[in-house]
């Protein structure tokens, strides 16, 4: 009889791993090195991560996580309304998630050989497919940038055509290609050329048409609802957008990176559109559980098979990590936790809750403008307020840099009230809520009563929270 459990030793050597001690201690190091946290990033990764952090005071210690909630040092909790832009989709820690990463682990599969078939793989694709109408394959990598690279190479080999149409103010991730269909000119600058691209306006179909009658267009890539600023698709245009690409032999490509797994209230954000059926969709974050990077392409069968058109061509495109056992089991998790707890639908009816109460502000505070979105991806925008007191302090801040107030905003959500959101993009007036989708109603309650303290001291025209934005500006101006 074997004494060790199989793929545990190592016959070559007689050696059992799991019986060699060694000398990293995970749990030793945190407590010796872990009070260095912001010197080592300082130090050793992006500088400007810890200083932008401290100017507005973001500089937090936090200890442990679970659900929708962080706690720090000295027990405090913090309500989490931006779910690491979107990759907690279920929460953080959830057990359902932990036990498959644990039975993965230990079930020491023979993973990653790279000349074989393992079964994760096939049954997370079938999973997904299952959600999926009229997609037929699917290429597993690891990041949301990463699906849209393998989008934008499927789309050119399939077509055979060279230039890719995306929106203006869209983000499609941060790689040469995926910059390439950034509609950002601040993540683009300095690092040209890029591939041939063409921007259109949201909703453009005028602008869509005028581009494909050029004959050169492989495809479209679009955010059913746009992260920046949270904006979404006008009705009809995305119907009217496929007719149009398949006119011209062009793809349409969903980016539902951010949007996709229930964010919006169905499993993805272009099912809100009757008869919309994409040719490649991207999906990546959520579906990682937040613990292995795990992104996902999304085709039909036609596309998979041109690009992958013989056996020559088998690892014509593929990815190292792309399907490794550990990312397999977290998606799996996953979709089966969405399923079991319905957070599709509670998505979509928390989403409503917080958007209705959201909205009945508006006419209550002059500088609060719009709230907008679906399911549980809302942005609240800020305007120009129309007393002149709150105006003249409002155009101080558009003079130094716009974006500020909202800034101002999101700040003291987290210094008085715990709650960490984001401003929903550079230069914009914009917070955009993305919370985990295991939020419910005890969470909404949490956010609007803060969010009403905040406007409330917005509105007053005094008090701590214009002067840190007497700070913002002076930063702004220095910056410049």
């Amino acid at each position: 009889m074997n004494e060790h459990p199989p793929g545990r030793n190592d016959h070559a050597t007689g050696r059992n791993y799991h019986s060699v001690p060694g000398s990293f201690d995970l749990a030793a190091l945190l407590a010796e090195r872990g009070a260095e946290r912001y010197e080592l990033h300082a130090r050793h990764l992006n500088h400007q991560l810890p200083r932008m952090l401290q100017t507005i005071g973001f500089d937090k210690v936090y200890e442990r996580a679970e659900g929708p909630y962080f706690w720090d040092s000295e027990g405090n909790d913090y309500l989490d309304m931006l779910a690491g832009f979107g990759v907690m989709g279920v929460g953080r820690h959830h057990p359902v998630v932990r036990k498959a990463l644990h039975d993965v682990l230990d079930a020491s599969l023979a993973d990653l050989t790279r000349f074989d078939c393992q079964p994760l793989p096939g049954l997370l694709a079938e999973k997904l497919l299952a959600h999926s109408p009229h997609l037929d394959r699917v290429f597993f990598g690891n990041s949301g940038t990463e699906a849209v690279e393998t989008a934008l190479k499927f789309a050119r080999y399939a077509t055979g055509k060279p230039r890719v149409l995306y929106c203006a103010h869209a983000f499609h991730g941060l790689t040469t290609g995926s910059l390439s269909v950034n509609g950002e000119s601040g993540f683009r600058d300095g690092f040209a050329p890029l591939l041939p691209d063409t921007a259109i306006e949201l909703g453009d179909l005028a602008a869509l048409e005028r581009e494909l009658r050029r004959g050169d267009v492989a495809g479209f890539v679009v955010e059913p609802i746009q992260g920046k600023g949270v904006h979404e698709s006008p009705p009809g245009f995305l119907r009217a957008a496929q007719e149009l690409l398949h006119r011209h032999n062009a793809l349409l490509i969903a980016d539902e990176v951010q949007t996709g797994l229930g964010r919006t209230g169905d499993f993805y954000a272009y099912q809100h559109e009757e008869g919309v059926e994409p040719d490649l969709v991207c999906v990546a974050k959520a579906l990682s559980g937040g613990y292995v990077p795990v992104s996902a392409t999304l085709g039909k069968d036609w596309i998979f098979k041109k690009v992958y058109s013989s056996m020559d061509r088998v690892l014509v495109h593929s990815a190292s990590f792309g399907g490794n056992a550990q990312a397999m089991a977290a998606g799996l998790a996953v979709l089966a936790v969405m399923e079991d707890e319905q957070l599709v639908a509670n998505a979509r009816a928390t989403g409503e809750q917080l958007k209705s109460r959201l909205a009945a502000l508006v006419d209550r505070y002059e500088l609060l403008h719009d709230v907008r979105g679906r399911g549980l991806m809302i942005g609240i925008e800020f305007g120009r307020p129309s007393s002149l007191k709150l105006r003249s302090r409002w155009a101080a801040l558009q003079v130094a840099r716009k974006g500020l107030f909202a800034q101002m905003v999101v700040v003291p959500l987290l210094r008085k009230h715990r709650i960490l959101t984001q401003v929903s993009g550079d230069h914009l007036e914009v917070i955009k809520l993305i919370p985990p989708l295991v939020v419910g109603e005890r969470e909404v309650d949490r956010f609007v009563g803060a969010f009403t303290a905040v406007m409330d001291e917005a509105h007053s025209g005094g008090g701590l929270m214009w002067d840190f934005g007497k700070t913002l500006v002076r930063q702004a101006v220095a910056n410049r």
